[in-house]
């Protein structure tokens, strides 16, 4: 069975006084294991009440938490402001470390490892997620990246932490807004051909209601987003990403350069994060909603 193991943060979203389970890797962990896919989040969170909720909602989705993510410290939070297109803006609480040992034994253990957002680039755990990705792109397993930028929290290493991260990847995903904050003023086409440079077979640039971009082997690929009416954007990149794991794992041809692939992939991805931000916070479909609209 394929067991995809996600690096990275978990955490409390507080919007307008209600708290919703979030962090980028624990959403994707979420919204894998409801696509039906095995999947296992290594993270930190508190032996708190927040701690117990965020371990209860990944592990009803049907995703595992790895023991060593378990601390004594708080469990972080994201209070967001939302804005009036629905975006979002954060005031980060968190507090990122992972221990060597268990990346590794969780890695070695992996078909699919992904990372990516704060818990990619804030130290000392970043160090860790890095060496992780490299270890497992060694042993062959497939690597997936989303740097979800967070310009508030990932330093003056932006740039070369993500290339790093790039250069063991298979798949990348990055917003248009992770774009511009690791390449300003470069086109998307020419971001897409800058982060393939690296050796990852599949780039997608997400580009909000403009839908998105992919690059891979068989060329440029633009989907359609799905039109909703929009509750929050929160979790949609993740809800995206996560689809784009799934695809990866059922259907070889999105790795190989395979067109028809690769627009299946954009597809389901497109229908999975419009579901996403058409309800409250970081809640992705399962798999039998995602067919039901493709």
């Amino acid at each position: 069975m394929t067991s995809v193991l996600m690096l990275g943060e978990a955490l409390i979203d507080i919007v307008d006084g209600a708290e919703y389970v979030g962090g980028s890797p624990a959403n994707v962990a979420v919204g894998v294991a409801r696509q039906g896919v095995a999947a296992t989040l290594l993270t930190r969170i508190g032996r708190d009440d927040r701690g117990r909720r965020i371990a209860a909602q990944v592990e009803t989705s049907g995703a595992g938490i790895a023991e060593a993510s378990w601390t004594d410290a708080a469990t972080s939070t994201a209070r967001a402001r939302i804005r009036a297109d629905g975006s979002a803006e954060y005031d980060f609480q968190i507090d990122w470390s992972l221990g060597d040992d268990a990346v590794s034994a969780l890695v070695d253990a992996a078909s699919v490892v992904h990372a990516g957002s704060i818990g990619l680039f804030l130290q000392p755990g970043g160090s860790a997620v890095l060496v992780g990705l490299e270890r497992a792109q060694r042993a062959g397993a497939i690597v997936t990246v989303d740097p979800n930028i967070r310009p508030a929290l990932v330093g003056d290493d932006a740039v070369a932490i993500s290339e790093r991260a790039f250069a063991a990847a298979s798949v990348v995903k990055l917003s248009d807004e992770d774009a511009e904050a690791l390449y300003p003023g470069v086109a998307a086409a020419d971001v897409l051909a800058r982060v393939a440079a690296f050796g990852p077979r599949v780039v997608v640039m997400t580009r909000g209601a403009a839908g998105a971009l992919a690059l891979s082997a068989g060329g440029v690929v633009a989907a359609e987003p799905l039109r909703v009416d929009v509750a929050d954007t929160i979790g949609a990149g993740d809800a995206f990403m996560a689809s784009l794991i799934v695809s990866a794992v059922d259907d070889p041809g999105l790795l190989s350069g395979d067109d028809a692939a690769l627009e299946r992939a954009l597809r389901r991805a497109a229908v999975t994060a419009g579901v996403t931000v058409s309800r409250p916070g970081a809640d992705p479909p399962t798999r039998a909603e995602v067919d039901r609209l493709v």
